[in-house]
């Protein structure tokens, strides 16, 4: 594990990313189907739509993968992604409201039906692309009796309970982002560390046989220097040989 860098890229494996990937999906062809172009003759609402949705998805995979060199990045771009889907949500309530509708209440049939259906776990695989997008698109199948098979209402409310779950999702996951950062610091604390850190360590001595550098070994004994020319070499130091024979007596 890197002293340095925090894991990174494994953004498929989140929930909140593939609600973000549905939702999407289903803001695409909902803006399709129920948005003409003589509503929307400049395409304004539709791509402010679409681009809510697609900011929403993009920045949690560019989060994920800043993660690597900076935590105070992933922190700001998963918020902007949960902001992104917010602002989604706030569109379509105005659509709901603007068809003489309101959002379902959560005693309604259909709002507990969505919240019921769970999402499977993704495994990473040796043909990542493919095998992914053959599970998202199962994983939205189990949503298309609400956001494709059925009218502009229930798409709409089909899409906001999305949205809540997967800012539900991301707004945990800000709190955890927080917590990892309080204890592990950010990469320039982790920089000074490891220099600090390596600082510390004795300096490699000199192989008896050959002369050459030597590196730290470890073996059923404990640790040792090792001659860095093995096998050529053979060459050993016990670790605390120079304090015993290079440090000469003080006179008396």
């Amino acid at each position: 594990m890197s002293k340095i860098y925090n894991p990174s890229g494994g953004y498929r494996k989140l929930h909140a990313f593939n609600f973000a990937t549905i939702i999407h999906l289903g803001t695409i062809s909902f803006c399709k189907r129920y948005l003409p172009w003589k509503d929307d003759p400049l395409g304004k609402t539709l791509g402010q739509m679409v681009g809510a949705s697609r900011s929403g998805k993009q920045n949690i995979i560019e989060g994920s993968e800043r993660a690597k060199t900076s935590a105070e990045t992933e922190i700001k771009l998963t918020d902007v992604a949960k902001a992104s889907l917010s602002e989604l949500q706030g569109d379509l309530e105005d659509y709901l409201v603007t068809k003489g509708s309101i959002p379902w209440s959560i005693h309604n049939p259909d709002h507990q039906a969505v919240v019921a259906v769970m999402l499977d776990e993704f495994a990473y695989t040796d043909d990542l692309l493919h095998d992914y997008w053959i599970f998202l698109l199962a994983q939205k199948k189990k949503f298309n009796l609400w956001l494709e098979e059925r009218d502009d209402i229930a798409a709409a409310n089909a899409l906001i309970i999305l949205i809540q779950r997967a800012t539900g999702l991301l707004g945990r996951q800000l709190t955890r982002l927080e917590q990892t950062f309080v204890e592990r610091g950010g990469i320039k604390e982790k920089m000074f560390a490891a220099r600090v850190e390596a600082r510390a360590e004795p300096t490699a001595p000199q192989c008896p046989e050959c002369g050459g550098a030597m590196r730290k070994r470890a073996s059923a004994r404990g640790p040792f220097w090792g001659c860095s020319a093995y096998p050529k070499c053979k060459g050993i130091r016990k670790i605390n040989e120079l304090e015993h024979t290079e440090t000469d007596p003080m006179p008396r």
